[in-house]
């Protein structure tokens, strides 16, 4: 077995292992932060809460947003090099 055949099988498993675990893992994190966000703005009346769900949303969104463009990116690299 060659090197190279070693590293690209390698590296061929830890993407598979990422795309089908540590990626469903942290989009389902990024959807509870926003639901929690929702939750928090719509269903407790106090202020101090609505401000809170309102970071929650936010940034559950900008999880969403940085995971797709991870996701896409990885995709186009892992594509391109095969």
């Amino acid at each position: 077995m060659n090197t190279s055949d070693t590293f690209k099988s390698s590296v061929d498993h830890l993407v598979s292992f990422a795309n089908t675990s540590i990626i469903p893992l942290l989009f389902a994190l990024a959807f509870i932060f926003f639901l929690i966000g929702l939750l928090r703005f719509f269903f407790f009346p106090s202020e101090e809460n609505r401000e809170k769900g309102r970071q929650f949303a936010f940034w559950g969104i900008v999880g969403f947003v940085v995971l797709f463009s991870i996701w896409g990116i990885v995709s186009l690299l892992v594509s391109t090099l095969q």
